[in-house]
């Protein structure tokens, strides 16, 4: 049926119409798990809330994170037995090395096992596992379909605009954030399904969890000249937090990397975010409720529940704990990443943000400088993390202006995102998304000519038909290899296949026609070792680099000092230009 379905689809219906379609169909996928994943950690939270005693509500967010990340690991190790992989990272990846695919568990697997570690209190965000399930559906539907690379990765920046959209309700932001950090080469029509995708979330966000704004932000005072100065400040300080924020998540995340032991993993982590969220409660779960009382001006989610409950009317208290918990919020959540939960960073950023913010605001006033709005710095401190963490000023932007109601202040909020954005590129050329993918050297960008290399393979663009020698074989032996072959370069091998060296026709030319000598010269007295071979798991872009440094024609590759053949520079340039056409096809 499906053979027929395709039959009749090539026939009657053109891809762009097709692909529309199935933007509608993503958005819609993608909006229900988001209502999903927001619906089991709301169940999960509420029924762990209702029957603990307030009196001891301290004492089991010490163990709850712990919890909720054990069934998480052991969802994983058990049932999935198969890694999941962190939301736009994996999405990421499979963009630069899977042609767009993602193992169909992700369907599932990140709604449960994120349900529980962000459920039990675990300090991380649902974007990342919200977008980890739309991207694989968005995947696995191009499968099904047998689309193309083109396709397939439009269909996963689909995903991935309906999966924020859903979870945020922020349509705009939703494809901003497709076209800066997900999409590499956005073309005119690849507009409509992203609309499509956004339009179709939200809606369905809208219908299951309601029309209301994540966080009500009512703007009492828009922006003032006189607050300019405050707002560039604003921007270094949230850029340089976020460079904090990027250099602690991935020393922690290296120093997790280096227990092997899964449950000493959940050990050490979950022994540690337990005496975080100790002394600090507000950096259990999400930490939603603390943006939406921060933003409101109430500052009492910083002592409820903690020990420092007592001094809730000390200004100086106040100000030491915004900074602790901005400080100990990208520890909490590394810990929580490291130890083996799923979540995302979204969320992290945003609660750092409004700290940051309110801190600002706060020291700003305490020193006399000027009476700002506190609750306008909180709201444009979030779009200055966003910003700087994720390497998006466009997507701080809007997606503050979106999730908040508050474009009355987008001159402010341009200021801080993009001031933020340059300060934190001065420090990390990378996000933490794409950190590890660039060390790794899997990152896409949107550079085009990156991206083809990219998908090149050095293994794919190899030549066989290249003649092999004997070193110990005389000239007479090798004027017959030559006689028969199309080439005019010549692989020297032993009998193991291991690479000896080359030998190049204009070399010999002069005595290939001397018999005299046919018997008394042996190759490896004219073989020659190249200046430059290939290894085989080599990047594309560094192959490319070594012919446009070197006069070679043809490059040999090596694996592990055995010949596997060889790599025409005119091989390369015509899989370059026929792949470009098709990456860069409108």
């Amino acid at each position: 049926m499906l053979a027929r379905f395709l039959i009749w689809r090539l026939k009657h219906v053109s891809d762009r119409q097709f692909i529309s379609f199935l933007g509608v169909l993503i958005g819609f996928t993608s909006g229900l798990a988001a209502v999903v994943i927001k619906n089991s950690v709301h169940f999960i939270s509420s029924l762990l809330h209702g029957t603990s005693k307030l009196e001891y509500a301290n004492v089991l967010y010490m163990v709850y994170p712990t919890i909720g990340i054990s069934i998480a690991v052991l969802f994983i190790k058990f049932v999935i037995k198969r890694p999941v992989r962190h939301g736009i990272p994996n999405v990421l990846y499979s963009i630069s090395k899977t042609n767009g695919q993602i193992n169909r568990h992700n369907m599932f697997s990140s709604v449960v096992a994120s349900a529980f570690t962000v459920g039990f209190g675990g300090s991380v965000g649902l974007e990342g596992p919200t977008v980890a399930t739309g991207a694989a559906l968005g995947s696995n539907i191009g499968r099904l379909f047998h689309l193309n690379y083109k396709q397939t990765t439009l269909l996963l920046a689909c995903a991935c605009t309906g999966a924020l959209a859903a979870i945020f309700k922020a349509p705009i932001a939703a494809i901003v954030f497709a076209m800066e950090v997900i999409m590499l080469d956005l073309t005119m029509w690849s507009i409509v399904p992203l609309l499509l995708a956004s339009s179709t979330a939200v809606i369905t966000s809208y219908f299951f969890l309601g029309m209301h704004v994540l966080y009500p932000f009512e703007v009492k005072i828009g922006f003032e000249m006189k607050d300019l100065p405050y707002y560039i400040v604003l921007g270094i300080f949230t850029g340089l937090v976020a460079t904090y924020f990027t250099k602690m998540y991935m020393y922690i995340n290296g120093l997790f990397d280096k227990i092997e032991k899964t449950y000493l993993k959940l050990l050490i982590g979950g022994l540690s975010l337990g005496i975080i969220i100790f002394f600090f409660p507000s950096l259990f779960g999400e930490g939603y409720l603390g943006i939406n009382a921060s933003l409101s001006g109430d500052y009492s989610y910083l002592f409820n529940n903690s020990l420092f409950y007592t001094l809730n009317d000390s200004f100086g208290a106040l100000l030491i704990l915004l900074a602790l918990v901005t400080f100990f919020k990208v520890i909490a959540t590394s810990i929580t990443f490291g130890s083996g939960g799923v979540g995302g960073i979204f969320a992290p950023t945003l609660f750092m943000g409004a700290n940051a913010g309110v801190l600002f605001a706060k020291v700003v006033h305490y020193f006399g400088f000027r009476n700002i709005e506190v609750n306008n710095f909180a709201l444009i401190g979030m779009a200055g993390m966003i910003a700087g963490v994720l390497h998006a000023p466009l997507t701080g932007l809007f997606l503050i202006a979106d999730i908040s109601g508050g474009y009355q202040l987008f001159v402010p909020l341009m200021i801080t995102a993009t001031i933020s954005y340059a300060t934190v590129k001065s420090f990390e050329s990378h996000s933490v998304y794409t950190v590890q993918l660039a060390r790794r050297k899997e990152l896409m960008t949107h550079d085009k000519d990156k991206n083809v290399l990219s998908l090149m393979r050095v293994t794919r663009l190899i030549e066989k038909n290249f003649s092999t020698i004997n070193s110990d074989a005389n000239l007479g032996d090798l004027v017959k290899v030559i006689a028969k072959s199309q080439r005019n370069l010549f692989i020297v091998v032993d009998k193991d296949n291991n690479f000896e060296g080359i030998v190049k026709l204009d070399d010999i030319r002069e005595i290939m026609f001397q018999p005299e000598k046919y018997d008394i010269m042996f190759v490896r007295d004219l073989m020659i070792m190249p200046s430059v071979v290939i290894q085989h798991d080599e990047s594309m872009a560094d192959v490319a680099r070594k012919y446009q440094y070197s006069d070679k024609f043809n490059l040999v590759v090596l694996q592990d000092g055995k010949y596997l053949g060889c790599v025409s520079r005119a091989q390369i340039f015509s899989t370059y230009r026929r792949m470009l056409k098709h990456f860069s096809e409108d």
